[in-house]
């Protein structure tokens, strides 16, 4: 569920601070040593002839997994394999459309 606005006291910070704050250095590291292997075994991103994988299948399939037995791995793989989704997908009605405020409310809320 997700809270109510009025609850929310708006807080003032600092950019430079939460560009430090809001990121893992260590996950990103492990994504792109991932994604540098991958390069190496499929081809580099974006690349044209590259392999064609349901990757949407094997998000959800590493996911599942991650829940089954914690392993962070299959969030790394996870987050690559959304990432070259959005770069390489095909999906006839690929496009990207920020939410507003109030439909993220309401996805957290349905969760």
């Amino acid at each position: 569920m997700g809270l109510d606005e009025k609850e929310i006291t708006p807080k003032v910070y600092d950019f430079d601070d939460l560009r430090r704050t809001e990121w893992s250095n260590q996950f990103e590291l492990l994504m792109r040593n991932r994604l540098i292997l991958g390069a190496v075994r499929y081809g580099k991103l974006g690349e044209p002839g590259k392999p064609k994988y349901d990757r949407m299948s094997a998000i959800l399939n590493r996911a599942a997994r991650y829940i089954a037995d914690g392993n962070q791995e299959h969030l790394v793989d996870v987050a690559n394999l959304a990432m070259l989704e959005f770069v390489e997908g095909k999906h006839e009605k690929q496009h990207f459309s920020a939410l507003d405020e109030d439909e993220q409310i309401h996805v957290r809320e349905k969760e």
